[in-house]
């Protein structure tokens, strides 16, 4: 019986083994594709849904440099944009030069069945403790992610992709997070104060805010400069 139990020990760590390197495999052949994009200039509309926080439909341009450059861009004044949604396009996963990957078996998600990655970056330094990954094998995208981080708490991305697809660029992002757990940037001006209580504003903060951007189109690859960012 002792030995029955050994060898199924043995085995069921040996298929975790191949579980895991499928899935850093996986994981590698998917940042192959969407690093690809050096840059993009997008345009499209961006819409906050934060309880205390008066902000309207927007029309931005969204700029980003390989491998941890973005900026989004209001055109009618400054955006309300949380420190964790200049994650829009998955630039924070696919940037970590070391970490482990690991198998977290299948889910249906929208009616189609996805894979699951958890990614843990390897150290204690850096921002994001772990993301879970949310996997259409068969286009190889990520649809859907799940990051804890260490100062902004843990917030989603869900993506719809079109024409861009290929590039591993969406058509459509939602960022949700715990309002409670983001702070304002510096400088943001927007009317904060609705004109609740205390009691009233500490009870609305601690709510689900979304961030939603619906890409019109993409300029891909044409060669932007660091000025953009500054």
């Amino acid at each position: 019986m002792k030995k029955i139990v050994l060898l199924i020990s043995g085995l069921m760590c040996m298929l975790s083994g191949f579980a895991q390197e499928d899935a850093s495999a996986l994981l590698e052949k998917i940042k192959t594709k969407y690093n690809q994009v050096k840059d993009y200039e997008a345009t499209g509309k961006m819409k906050t849904n934060v309880i205390f926080i008066k902000a309207p439909l927007a029309d931005i341009r969204v700029f980003y440099k390989n491998p941890d450059k973005i900026k989004i861009k209001n055109e009618s004044g400054v955006s309300f944009v949380p420190k964790g949604s200049v994650n829009i396009n998955m630039g924070n996963i696919f940037t970590l030069a070391n970490y482990t990957a690991i198998d977290a078996g299948t889910e249906t998600l929208n009616g189609k069945k996805v894979r699951l990655v958890k990614v843990l970056p390897d150290g204690e330094t850096g921002e994001i403790v772990l993301s879970t990954l949310y996997i259409d094998e068969a286009a190889m995208l990520v649809v859907k992610s799940k990051t804890t981080t260490r100062e902004n708490g843990t917030y989603e991305l869900d993506m719809s992709y079109g024409k861009y697809a290929s590039y591993g660029l969406p058509d459509k992002v939602k960022f949700t997070f715990n309002t409670k757990e983001y702070k304002l940037p510096k400088g943001v001006t927007f009317d904060y104060d609705n004109g609740s209580s205390e009691k009233e504003k500490e009870a609305t903060a601690n709510k689900k805010g979304t961030v939603e951007i619906t890409y019109t189109s993409y300029s891909i690859n044409k060669g932007l400069k660091d000025e953009v960012f500054k």
